[in-house]
């Protein structure tokens, strides 16, 4: 106990060490040797630490009662992309599944800078990190929706749709996809073209792409009440995608069908949903391949594995450091900080 006491109070003592250095001017950082030149790889390596304490819920709590949580904030505004880039990933992991923290960076005006990332930031890592950040702080926190709403950040999810960097439009798809759970926001979706996106990106060369696309599509499809009568206004163009999607796959080698199994079933399920009737796939076979189960119901939610926390690994035992040649020792020096 005494042990693991004393841990405790070295990550929280490590931690407050990061918060006084972020809170530090850079010309003050620069009179106790951070060379400006250096200064973005060693901020970044500083975050990497951060992230990995406050991967532990609790750590994560504590960095609002430390000191650290707003001069984090701040660096979602450095003038550095990737210290931006990394600020964001850390405020991810800090309210990922963790309401007190979502509700502590709300406090905070997190959402605001996060939004202006997403939407603006010249560097496309940085806005997809900003997205990721965004994604983790609004899932299941009612006041990060309404603030994400006002914000007008449907338009910049649009925005992020008809971006040329799959990566970035894998996880606008996926927060989108989650979005259209709610039925204000497929009002939202619908209003500004979302739907038509969608099914533009069911044709991506991307699997990623395609199979988060098929999957808004299909909660578009699921809501019969009358108000979604439109939700998929373009039906003629959608289904010209699913037949275009159903040759593709029939023409899959064995390697290639095990690969797309999400995008048989969600293909499969859009159509029945759509047209009443199963698709050509499952009279051919390539909906369930041999030895493979039969299809989930409901079909794979390919949001969910985006949102998906990552193992709070504060409890986990790590693999020891190999043995450096010089040094003897494998432990890598941790960055520059201040002394008293």
């Amino acid at each position: 106990m005494e042990a693991m006491r004393a841990n405790t109070i070295d990550v929280v003592g490590r931690m407050k060490e990061i918060a006084q250095v972020m809170k530090t001017p850079d010309d003050v950082l620069q009179s106790h040797g951070v060379n400006p030149e250096n200064i973005e790889g060693t901020f970044s390596d500083m975050l990497d630490e951060l992230q990995e304490h406050v991967e532990s819920i609790d750590m994560a709590n504590d960095l609002h009662s430390i000191g650290g949580l707003d001069p984090l904030l701040g660096y979602l505004k450095n003038s550095h992309a990737g210290i931006r880039a990394k600020a964001a990933e850390v405020v991810s992991t800090v309210v990922q599944n963790n309401p007190k923290s979502q509700q502590l960076v709300m406090e905070s005006n997190g959402l605001e800078p996060l939004l202006t990332n997403f939407r603006s930031d010249p560097s496309t890592t940085a806005r997809t990190k900003a997205l990721g950040a965004i994604s983790s702080l609004i899932r299941n926190n009612q006041s990060g929706l309404a603030a994400f709403r006002l914000g007008n950040g449907h338009a910049a999810l649009k925005d992020a749709l008809g971006s040329d960097d799959a990566r970035l439009q894998r996880k606008a798809l996926h927060l989108t996809q989650y979005l259209l759970n709610n039925k204000a926001d497929r009002n939202v979706a619908a209003e500004i073209g979302l739907p038509n996106q969608l099914i533009h990106l069911a044709s991506s060369d991307d699997s990623g792409v395609r199979e988060a696309a098929l999957g808004g599509l299909l909660e578009l499809a699921r809501d019969k009440t009358p108000a979604a009568s439109n939700a998929l206004p373009d039906q003629d163009k959608l289904k010209d995608v699913l037949k275009s999607r159903i040759e593709g796959i029939s023409a899959m080698d064995a390697d290639d069908l095990q690969a797309a199994r999400e995008e048989r079933q969600l293909v499969d399920s859009l159509w029945k949903e759509c047209y009443g009737e199963p698709s050509s796939l499952r009279e051919k076979g390539l909906v369930v391949l041999p030895g493979e189960d039969g299809p989930q119901q409901p079909p794979p939610d390919v949001a969910g594995k985006m949102f998906e926390p990552p193992l709070r690994a504060w409890a986990a035992p790590r693999p020891a450091p190999a043995e450096d040649s010089d040094s003897g020792s494998g432990k890598k020096d941790p960055p520059l900080l201040l002394g008293p």
